[in-house]
Order: C-alpha cells, then sequence, then structure tokens
C-alpha cells in the first residue's frame, strides 16, 4: 500500500483495535512491544508498523515510547501557578519551550469561583535526585512572573493509562470489580550502566525507528551488547523503574484529517476525610474513565481536597454524569466529600519530564541556574 494510502484515523476500524492496546495495555518492558501489539490485537505485524508509522508521520499519534516510573527516578509533583493574567501565556510558553523538567503543561479553568480558581496554570514537575523541587519552582517564579506556586505530589498512585480510544463510550460508572491498587511513591538510585541504558530506553522513537529488532540501535547507543540491554531493562522493570511501551495520541489539538481524540480534559478534585484517602483513591481508580488518580494534598487554597485524578472526553456533560457517578459510588461506600470541584483544561501541551540528573546539571549551566543552589 503505498503511504498515501494507509488510513491514519483513530476511528479506522484496524487502528482502532492497534490503539486499543498500544495506548496503555502494554505494561512494563517488552522485548518485542511490537510484536505484542500484533499478538494483542490480532492484526499482522507488518500492518502494525505500518499503520504506527502512517499515524505517527501525520501527527495523530503524537510520540511512540518507552515510558517510566519516572517518581522513582525523580521527585515529581503537580504544581499549581498562580500568574498574573498578562502573563499567563508567556508563562505557559517559557514552561513547555524553556523547562525540559515540566511535563504537563495546561491552563484551567472552573466553572463557578473558587478559592482555587486563580490558580490558573498547572504543571508536572520532576526534578532529579539531590535537587530541590522548591528552588527549581522558585527560578520559574523569576522567570515567568509568576505570584505563587503550590507543589502537590503524589502521597499514593491508584490509576495511571491513558487509552482514550479504548476509553470511548463507557458508561458513566462503569468500573472494575475489584478496588484499584495502591502504588508508593519512592526514589531508586541508579548505578552508570543502568542510566546509560535507561536514557536510550525512554528516548522517542521515530518512524524509522519501528521495526521488529527494536532494542538492537537502542542497545548500541547505550554502548552495550543488545543481551545486556534487555537483561538491564528486564531488571529495570521488576524494581518497578518502567512504566509501559505507549502510543500517545495527541488530546485536544485537532490534528492533521481534522481528528479531534478528545476535547475536554477534566482534573477532578475531592476532599475526603484525614484517614480515608487511600480508601477514596481505590474507589476513584476503579472507574475506567480516570486516566489518573492520586491521593495529593491541595491545602487550605484548595479547600484541603486529597484525592485528584484525570479524565477525557469528547462531551462535557457526559464526564460530568462521570463525575456524578464517582461521587455517589463514594457517597455509596460510606466515604463522605466535603468539598468536590473540576478545573477544565483549555491549552495544553504535554511532553515527557527530564529526570537526568547530568541533563539537570547542564541544564542548570546552560540557564546560569547554579547547580550547587538548587540541591537540598
Amino acid at each position: 500500500m503505498k503511504l498515501a494510502d494507509v488510513p491514519i484515523a483513530t476511528t479506522d476500524p484496524i487502528n482502532a483495535k492497534i490503539l486499543a492496546v498500544s495506548e496503555d495495555q502494554l505494561q512494563g518492558f517488552q522485548r518485542d512491544p511490537l510484536g505484542e501489539i500484533a499478538r494483542q490485537s490480532a492484526v499482522e505485524l507488518t500492518v502494525v508498523i505500518e499503520r504506527i508509522q502512517a499515524m505517527l508521520r501525520a501527527g495523530i499519534i503524537r510520540r511512540v515510547r518507552q515510558t517510566l516510573l519516572a517518581a522513582s527516578l525523580a521527585q515529581g509533583a503537580l504544581v499549581a501557578w498562580q500568574v498574573p493574567e498578562d502573563k499567563l501565556e508567556a508563562a505557559f510558553d517559557y514552561m513547555f519551550q524553556r523547562d525540559p523538567f515540566s511535563g504537563h503543561i495546561v491552563i484551567r479553568t472552573t466553572d463557578t469561583a473558587t478559592v482555587g480558581s486563580k490558580y490558573r496554570l498547572w504543571t508536572t514537575l520532576k526534578v532529579p535526585q539531590g535537587f530541590s523541587m522548591t528552588k527549581h519552582c522558585e527560578f520559574l517564579v523569576r522567570q515567568t512572573g509568576a505570584e505563587k506556586f503550590i507543589l502537590l505530589p503524589a502521597k499514593k498512585l491508584f490509576a495511571l493509562g491513558v487509552g482514550h480510544v479504548r476509553r470511548r463510550g463507557l458508561e458513566p460508572g462503569s468500573r472494575t470489580e475489584v478496588l484499584a491498587d495502591v502504588t508508593d511513591v519512592s526514589v531508586t538510585e541508579l548505578n552508570d550502566l543502568e542510566w546509560r541504558v535507561l536514557m536510550a530506553l525512554k528516548r522517542e522513537f521515530a518512524p524509522e525507528d519501528l521495526t521488529p529488532d527494536i532494542w538492537a540501535a537502542r542497545a548500541k547507543e547505550a554502548g552495550v551488547p543488545l543481551e545486556q540491554f534487555l537483561e538491564v531493562a528486564a531488571e529495570l522493570n521488576r524494581r518497578k523503574i518502567i512504566g509501559r511501551f505507549s502510543t500517545f495520541l495527541e488530546h485536544v489539538k485537532p490534528v492533521a484529517n481534522g481528528e479531534q481524540v478528545t476535547r475536554y480534559n477534566a482534573l477532578f478534585h475531592w476532599a475526603v476525610p484525614p484517614g480515608r484517602e487511600v480508601d477514596a483513591g481505590r474507589e476513584v481508580g476503579r472507574h475506567h474513565i480516570m486516566t489518573h488518580a492520586y491521593w495529593r494534598e491541595g491545602g487550605p487554597e484548595f479547600h484541603n481536597v486529597n484525592v485528584m485524578g484525570v479524565a477525557h472526553g469528547t462531551n462535557k456533560p457526559v464526564l460530568l454524569a462521570h463525575k456524578a457517578a464517582i461521587d455517589e459510588h463514594l457517597k455509596e461506600a460510606g466515604i463522605s466529600v466535603s468539598c468536590t470541584n473540576v478545573f477544565w483544561g483549555g491549552r495544553s501541551e504535554i511532553k515527557p519530564s527530564e529526570i537526568s540528573p547530568f541533563a539537570y546539571r547542564e541544564w542548570c549551566r546552560r540557564v546560569g541556574f547554579h547547580s550547587e543552589g538548587a540541591a537540598k
């Protein structure tokens, strides 16, 4: 099939079968990730490669990469920023274009005014071991004119997996039969060999990199034999450092064929009684619509909310129906909610946060931020 004739729409039946697997179903390290997508989707390997390459070239898929559980490698937090309205767009641009350690950058609004509504800019931040998230944010304040920031590190994780295609058409209240798992947040130290393998492992794949022997070139890049590369990657997987092999779709922005995969990005907040955070998180994380669910302490600026999560969709009333179903489920589970809110995403950009301490030191040197001043 000629390149121009390869279907790129996510609604194409074959593409939908591939994406239902490739978005978030390949957990951990896979020696043959493309072959595993072919097996689980029941689509021939050559077709899987051809379709993913075509969607990547067209921008339908914005990146293909092996993700990491970055919280295991670097300190991380959701950051809420209070920025003067006339500086908001420029602050967004700075975080996206000039800070490699800020990942998701989103301008958010609420349907009703609340104390937290003045925090319009939300980012995720990863700072490598040995450095301070607070001092990093203080540097960003000086660069952007932000007035205030609040760090919201995750205490526990209950859900993580995007999967927009497989979430289409979910009924509000759809959830698993069992409680969501609880993942602890802790930082692991790596040696030089492990960092070399990890840096090669996590780099995005260009269309021409998508071949059946996908890791051979990465092993060469890391300077180790392929079998050793695979062994180190498997060990990192056992240590719960590896996330999933994933094809990431463009979220909200229309892509080359005019398609929008999602239109709405909703950050849900709940305040549950102290001591019930894990119980509530496991109930929220059961709901299939939730792409992320965490225990984060919002503090008084956010009415002491302590369970947060993200859901995506193409229809705002449907997303609100999903949230209403979760609210009712929490009530049925005997978990009271004293405050809840929805922060709707507007302009957004998503990029992987850099986590390498080597890259952090180089960035500090380049921007004139003394690394010794950033260390804890």
